[in-house]
């Protein structure tokens, strides 16, 4: 009876082994990469160019990726809402950088291209979002209003790639002096002032 009650103690024991190390090889190697999406409670507006529908917006990301295999964040599309007016605009990631006319005139950003992040990596990236050249919305961004923004990553398409989820987040904006943009740009804050 003891051999008996020894034997099933070690079935069990290995079986437990075997359910940890399996639950191990998934966490260390096999995970799918899962991106996640950090913004800080301060971002950049432009309107350097009067009548047009050209906008810029700054924003300083942080992506990680919490799983085991490495992904690859092909663009990252922003979609800005105006709720009081009922105006939707999309803007597209164009460039690394900070935005001030002088880079611009400079050239001095670097183009947007995909990040490419090892498993349980991160990065951190100021991207400039440009409205996109066939938006019918002229500005979305208008004095003593309130805005909503939508990130959203788009991902290379693996068999283990899981979707990532569109990131929301809400800004004030306060009045616009448009001689501001000549020379900078203007700071839109998170109406919770809490890193989104």
């Amino acid at each position: 009876m003891d051999v008996l009650d020894s034997g099933w103690t070690s079935a069990v024991v290995a079986a437990i082994a075997l359910i940890i190390s399996a639950y191990s090889l998934y966490e260390t190697s096999l995970r799918r990469p899962n991106f996640s999406l950090f913004v800080p409670p301060v971002i950049q507006y432009a309107s350097p160019y009067t009548n047009s529908n050209f906008e810029v917006l700054g924003i300083p990301v942080t992506i990680a990726n919490s799983g085991a295999r490495s992904g690859t964040v092909l663009s990252i599309d922003l979609v800005a809402t105006n709720p009081a007016k009922k105006l939707t605009k999309q803007f597209y990631s164009a460039e690394f950088g900070r935005w001030t006319m002088e880079n611009a005139r400079g050239n001095k950003f670097r183009p947007f291209a995909p990040l490419a992040l090892q498993g349980r990596s991160s990065t951190s990236e100021s991207v400039l979002f440009y409205s996109r050249p066939d938006e019918s919305v002229s500005q979305i961004v208008e004095p003593n209003s309130s805005l909503q923004f939508t990130l959203t990553i788009r991902a290379a398409e693996t068999s283990f790639a899981k979707k990532p989820k569109p990131f929301r987040f809400e800004v004030a904006v306060s009045d616009i002096d448009h001689r501001i943009f000549t020379t900078g740009t203007l700071p839109l804050y998170n109406k919770t002032w809490e890193t989104a």
